[in-house]
């Protein structure tokens, strides 16, 4: 593996996305508890990361603002410093692809994406990709190593958001990053908004023009999307997913499990391993 590395001119990185990276590890790393600050450097691995907070991340002495539902993608031997405000929780990803700072030539083409990215609409589909990926490692790294690509994918493939798009689009994405970031924690219509810096009222209003739904409806999709993937690659028991996504009763996840997608959580995990191949 040729791993290209040059002082970075600007916020871009080249990677190949025409192959399934190899993934070193993955988890869900806590920081800035017993410190407000780390730094670290990965020799040869790439470092994708999805964040749920608000903090200063420094990149080779560039320094970013990263915030909840952003994603960061640092090329290997990059020396990288955490600036954090409290207890930070972050998705994550190490991993083995060709590409670095520098760009290939017309034989060899990589990919171009920024260092730091904004998922936008794609936010929710990223956020189960690496759920998946996590819970899938210790039994399918297989399906590790394609939700990780798919991430990668889409992050690619991602639409430029317009420069005309409507400021209540930001309004609605800044809601739903938000609520990925806490899906876990108990979740209110009046807390949301004021993340997004909205009326509750306006917030409403916004969702069911952008996203067609209701926001209480959003979160609890938003849940149970989340469990269905736990349900198909993870062995963790249904009590623990449901808890896992911020249902704790097993009785309101049932009931919500039926309201989304008509079957029960057993009948769900029962329907993925059947569709799973023999090994």
């Amino acid at each position: 593996m040729t791993v290209r590395h040059a002082p970075p001119t600007g916020r871009s990185v080249f990677i190949d996305v025409d192959e399934p990276p190899e993934v070193a590890n993955q988890g869900r790393g806590v920081h800035g508890i017993r410190s407000q600050e780390d730094r670290f450097r990965l020799p040869e691995l790439w470092s994708l990361h999805l964040y749920g907070y608000h903090a200063e991340l420094q990149v080779d002495g560039l320094t970013y603002r990263i915030a909840p539902g952003t994603v960061s993608l640092v090329p290997p031997g990059a020396d990288i410093r955490y600036r954090y405000q409290g207890q930070s929780t972050h998705l994550y990803a190490h991993l083995r692809a060709r590409g670095g700072y520098a760009g290939a030539d017309g034989h060899d083409p990589l990919t171009r994406l920024e260092l730091l990215m904004s998922p936008g609409a794609e936010l929710p589909t990223i956020t189960d990709l690496m759920e998946s990926a996590i819970a899938a490692a210790p039994v399918r790294p297989a399906r590790t190593r394609a939700d990780v690509w798919q991430v990668l994918l889409r992050l690619a493939d991602r639409p430029a958001v317009p420069r005309t798009a409507p400021v209540g689009r930001d309004h609605v994405v800044a809601a739903m990053s938000y609520i990925e970031s806490r899906l876990p924690e108990p979740l209110t219509v009046p807390e949301v908004a004021e993340a997004a810096g909205v009326s509750s009222n306006h917030l409403a209003r916004l969702f069911g023009a952008e996203a067609g739904e209701t926001v209480v409806g959003y979160i609890r999709r938003r849940r149970i999307d989340r469990a269905r993937r736990l349900l198909a690659a993870s062995t963790m028991s249904i009590s623990a997913i449901a808890a896992s996504v911020g249902i704790a009763d097993l009785q309101s996840f049932n009931k919500a499990c039926r309201a989304v997608t008509g079957r029960s959580p057993r009948q769900l995990r029962d329907g993925a391993l059947g569709d799973r191949p023999d090994p």
